[in-house]
């Protein structure tokens, strides 16, 4: 870390301007009325004059994103200092992620207002509290404007596009990191360290009443104190706050094609999406979805109210959240086991007093099927299902280590730039290992993000000694980056490295035999091993498809002599249990 911060205060501030003193401070969004939204330079050039003015505020960029153009930090702190590791001493940070979909611009606009007035003294500066935002993450995106492709939305009159300059979504990319964008991101955040996290979005979905949803990260998942936290005491205080504000809000409304009334789930927010990755490092996550057939400035100015109420929180809950924070890091060391992935638990849900639009199946007349349509003209409010308990589907055994060939460069080059602290073998080694045999998987038909997912993963273990050689890296699991190591290297987690095909390599079988020559040679092995011979027997007589398939018989032989390679669906991240 001091390491980075030292190449940080080397990099390119945002350029200020020479004559600041009568520049003004009202957004595009403010003087176009609510309608437009700032473009990407009018946002750098914004906050690079407000941090001129303001010595509270500082403006950096941190790093390169897919467009080529860097990646801005920008930081208010009343009390002038931007040194996060000092920062984090005495104060919560709380960080602002914005145009990761640059269709979806209300936080871009919002975040400028929000800045702006804490720092011109309108909302009171935060006294324990230190702002950080990324203004524009999808900078591709938004350079890439039109007024089209958010087909449903209602406003502004142009924005940005959901793909970054390579036509990623990267709200899918946080485990991955595909991206420049993704890299540089894990770089600011792993600087920042943040206690809590927004990242402002606009819906797609149902009809209803409210502008705001919010989407908190599952909090079971999340899990301990901290999870019982966030759910019973800074959700519903954010609900109560903006109810004071006259501002509506309800949980992210995750239904699709059908009417929400008949009862919905949370939304789980896996790590490949921003509020699943900040959980990985005991950040209290969420997502602010704004509905998208709202009026644009109504979206925006809920936007601003979320955020105000968000640092009110965090300000009179400082300690608080400091402490089980603390303690969630504390409690990780001592895990036996870790949940891979979760189910929704059928014996726990709440009530939502939601406030609907009455929807209703008619014919269509484009196809004459049904479909449905909403009749804002009759509002309801009525109690609703909501299922926001889920329970451990998967759970796995916690090692002591983990042990990766130095091969595997593209993963180790990840962990480091996630924080991971990890050390390399000093000399050629045998160590006791249990490893993974891939017993079988899914995978995706179709491409999903530049790439064919894998999916239903399914391992064997086995205890060995292992060879393994200098420069290895060995990774301890009692570390900051616990949860990630767990969630990445373990290839039963939906978003571990092996289901995005980092080791898709090994699933390859290299090398083989000529028909012809290894009948002859299984024959003799069969003579030489009466076990063999009678577990071939059995499973011909068992399995009438393998007694049809003369392919498959020599093959069975095959992976089970000293002639089969090692290599083939050995899974090459070890575990190291005592």
């Amino acid at each position: 870390m001091r390491v980075f911060f030292c190449l940080l205060i080397c990099l390119t501030a945002c350029n200020t301007s020479k004559d600041s003193s009568n520049y003004d401070f009202e957004t595009h969004f403010e003087k176009t009325g609510g309608l437009e939204t700032a473009t990407y330079q009018q946002v750098i050039k914004y906050y690079n004059i407000l941090a001129e003015t303001y010595p509270e505020i500082s403006c950096d960029s941190m790093g390169m994103t897919d467009s080529g153009k860097p990646l801005y930090l920008i930081t208010l702190n009343p009390d002038l200092k931007f040194d996060f590791s000092e920062i984090r001493k005495t104060k919560r940070v709380i960080l602002i992620n914005n145009g990761i979909h640059p269709g979806e611009p209300d936080g871009i606009d919002a975040t400028m207002m929000f800045l702006r007035d804490i720092a011109q003294g309108k909302i009171n500066k935060p006294e324990n509290t230190v702002l950080a935002t990324i203004p524009i993450y999808n900078v591709g995106g938004s350079l890439n404007r039109n007024s089209t492709s958010r087909t449903n939305q209602n406003g502004p009159k142009e924005y940005g596009f959901r793909g970054n300059a390579r036509n990623y979504d990267l709200n899918r990319d946080f485990i991955k990191s595909d991206t420049k964008n993704a890299r540089t991101f894990a770089r600011i955040f792993h600087f920042v360290k943040p206690d809590v996290f927004i990242d402002n979005h606009v819906s797609n979905g149902a009809d209803y009443q409210y502008t705001l949803t919010h989407l908190f990260t599952q909090h079971n998942k999340l899990g301990g104190e901290l999870g019982n936290y966030l759910h019973t005491g800074m959700m519903p205080e954010l609900e109560r706050k903006l109810a004071e504000k006259e501002w509506d809000i309800t949980p992210y409304v995750n239904v699709f094609n059908q009417v929400p009334e008949n009862g919905f789930s949370q939304f789980m927010d896996y790590p490949r999406y921003s509020s699943g990755y900040s959980t990985l490092f005991n950040t209290l996550g969420m997502m602010v979805e704004t509905h998208m057939l709202k009026p644009y400035k109504q979206r925006v100015e809920g936007t601003y109210e979320l955020m105000k109420s968000m640092l009110e929180i965090t300000e009179e809950n400082g300690s608080k959240i400091s402490e089980l924070r603390k303690n969630a890091f504390i409690e990780d060391q001592h895990r036996e086991s870790y949940p891979l992935d979760w189910e929704v638990d059928t014996t726990m849900t709440s009530t939502l007093d939601f406030k609907g639009f009455k929807g209703d199946i008619i014919k269509s007349d484009i196809t004459g099927l049904n479909r449905l349509k909403y009749d804002r003209t009759k509002p309801f409010t009525q109690k609703v299902k909501y299922q926001n308990y889920f329970k451990p589907k998967i759970t796995v055994n916690v090692p002591k280590a983990y042990i990766i060939p130095q091969g595997w460069f593209n993963v180790i080059n990840l962990l480091k730039n996630n924080s991971v602290e990890m050390t390399t073998l000093k000399k050629d080694s045998t160590i006791n290992v249990e490893s993974y045999k891939i017993e079988s998987y899914q995978t995706r038909k179709t491409p999903y993000e530049g790439h064919y997912m894998h999916y239903d993963t399914r391992v064997e273990k086995n205890h060995t000694m292992m060879q393994f050689a200098k420069g290895d890296y060995l990774i301890y699991t009692d570390q900051y980056a616990f949860r990630y190591l767990i969630e990445t290297l373990e290839p039963q987690a939906p978003d571990s490295f092996f289901n995005w095909n980092f080791f898709d390599t090994v699933l390859q079988q290299k090398e083989g035999f000529s028909p012809y020559v290894w009948e002859d040679k299984a024959l003799e092995i069969l003579a030489d091993n009466p076990e063999l011979s009678s577990a071939f027997t059995a499973k011909k007589s068992k399995d009438k498809e393998f007694a049809k398939n003369w392919y498959a018989q020599l093959d069975w032989i095959h992976k089970h002599t000293e002639y089969y390679e090692k290599a083939h669906l050995q899974y090459p991240v070890f575990r190291i249990i005592d």
